[in-house]
């Protein structure tokens, strides 16, 4: 069960990406005229692009609706992840991690739909050449690496339960070694 001390890591670093990522749209959006101009970081490796996404990630578009249906699917979404940082158990900081990430990035995103019917605000640009990645965010970044995070814990976690039954449903189970060592 959740527990203050989830709380102190959880809101910290959700509070902490979401105005990271605030701040950093604002500064693209303020900076970085007109949209499509690329403005070079690292040459051509890493450019600040100012670009609007009305759609969602690698810009799937699903229509004239795209700003409400993804921020239907973002507030469904912020459910299920609230639901799992109430189960988790207390003191297990790489889950509350990775559940804050998700959702500080999920919050950042849903923000900039919710403000604007241009979309979200995109402006990291990285690639070789014409060889480009699609453009992102701060938020972006913090969902991607939450999402790792998270789909790693839960499959430590599906491991740990997998040894346990099978430990419970081994016909061995409770069974004490012999003084002759191991059992044959």
């Amino acid at each position: 069960m959740q527990s203050r001390s989830n709380a102190l890591l959880f809101w910290p670093v959700l509070a902490a990406v979401a105005l990271v990522d605030i701040m950093t749209k604002a500064l693209a959006v303020r900076e970085l005229v007109p949209q499509r101009v690329p403005h070079p970081l690292l040459g051509n490796l890493v450019r600040l692009t100012l670009v609007y996404n009305p759609g969602a990630a690698f810009g799937l578009h699903v229509g004239p609706q795209s700003r409400w249906i993804f921020t239907a699917l973002t507030i469904v979404a912020l459910v299920i992840l609230g639901r799992l940082y109430l189960t988790t158990a207390r003191g297990d900081h790489p889950r509350v991690l990775a559940l804050a990430l998700v959702c500080a990035g999920a919050v950042g995103n849903l923000l900039d739909r919710l403000r604007s019917d241009l979309g979200v605000v995109d402006f990291i640009d990285v690639g070789f050449a014409d060889s480009r990645w699609p453009t992102f965010n701060v938020a972006d970044m913090a969902v991607s690496a939450g999402a790792v995070l998270l789909a790693y814990v839960l499959w430590q976690e599906d491991r740990a339960l997998a040894a346990g039954s099978l430990v419970q449903s081994s016909p061995l189970a409770g069974v004490a070694p012999t003084d002759q060592g191991d059992l044959v």
